[in-house]
């Protein structure tokens, strides 16, 4: 029976023990715990994340975000003297960038700002939209400035300075595309090791884009969801890959989503049973009871309360199913978040 019931913010709260976390991640990337979870039944199983292969099908089709991560956290002198931070989130064109930053309000049109560490590297605030500035580099940025000049911005949820470790750690082995300032996290649990194994096995794999920005960790402040206006992040679906995911479902084959933000492409793209290639914004909403046509399965890791991620995988799974997991995830103590554990429902 379909789900009629109209969903509100507060039904997407659950309490969390704040040791449950993650702030690093496992030492070995497969080596993270895997709840796998029915959706026909409720049911749930525990395993180590390198164990998925008995999970998956030989002709299975798993679509991976291949995004990368930029150290797109900048800190910048004014020239009144003081320090502020900006996060870059979206590149436009002629050296100009859109960033947040934590004194929107204050920095004037034309102000210059001077980077910290490289006093060389001179933004100008050409202006803004919304709440983003637009600031101009008289220099560009290569991803060997960056990293000479910022930092990886972690999760707020993540307590603790960048550190070297993260450079790679908080990256998918199979990111190609820079430009994310956050990472696909689901993607994380696998190691190449083990993309080869599953490749061996007949998984096959297939790439899209998505610059997951900032705007992931926005919370929703309106307790009526239909209110809330989701965040725009750019998407690329490539040609190839929307042919290969259209033969895999015209094949019965599964079609299955690592990460939400692969869900949001192709529930976006989403058209008369077959996902079309383009590019364009993913703004779209996805929260119980919307039904989710695209994917036959999803990898994720686990939400935080009152988000949208969270919303979107009780509309998948179904809200009941859903929170009746996090809360046997909470008691069997697995580690949420970006770096903590995985969930394939199925």
């Amino acid at each position: 029976m379909a789900d009629k019931r109209i969903y509100r913010l507060s039904d997407f709260s659950f309490d969390l023990p704040e040791e449950l976390i993650a702030q690093y991640p496992e030492k070995q990337r497969e080596e993270s715990r895997l709840m796998i979870l029915h959706r026909n039944t409720g049911d749930c199983e525990h395993q180590i994340f390198r164990h998925i292969r008995e999970y998956l099908r030989e002709g299975d089709l798993l679509v991976l975000n291949n995004t990368r991560v930029i150290p797109a956290r900048i800190f910048l002198k004014r020239e009144t003297g003081g320090t502020v931070e900006i996060m870059l989130f979206r590149q436009l064109e002629n050296g100009t960038w859109l960033v947040l930053s934590n004194r929107t309000k204050r920095l004037r049109k034309d102000e210059q700002l001077q980077s910290t560490l490289d006093p060389r590297v001179i933004f100008r605030v050409v202006g803004r939209t919304g709440d983003s500035l637009i600031i101009e580099s008289g220099t560009p940025l290569t991803e060997e400035l960056l990293r000479k000049i910022g930092e990886y911005p972690l999760p707020p949820y993540i307590k603790r300075s960048p550190e070297e470790m993260d450079r790679h750690r908080y990256q998918t082995v199979y990111a190609t595309e820079d430009g994310a300032i956050a990472s696909p996290t689901a993607g994380l649990h696998f190691s190449e090791d083990l993309l080869m194994q599953l490749s061996s096995a007949g998984i096959r794999f297939v790439p899209l884009t998505l610059y997951v920005s900032w705007g992931t960790f926005q919370p929703v402040r309106d307790e009526e969801l239909h209110k809330h206006r989701m965040h725009s992040e750019r998407y690329i679906l490539p040609a190839d890959t929307a042919a290969s995911i259209n033969r895999a479902r015209a094949e019965s084959r599964r079609v299955i989503a690592v990460g939400t933000t692969v869900l949001r492409v192709l529930e976006s793209t989403f058209e008369n049973g077959q996902n079309v290639p383009g590019e364009g914004e993913a703004d779209i909403f996805i929260y119980p009871p919307c039904a989710v046509r695209s994917v036959d399965a999803l990898i994720t890791n686990f939400h935080t309360p009152h988000s949208t991620l969270l919303m979107l995988v009780s509309a998948f799974a179904g809200y009941d199913t859903i929170m009746r997991a996090y809360r046997i995830a909470i008691e069997k103590r697995y580690r949420f978040y970006s770096y903590g554990d995985a969930m394939l429902i199925v």
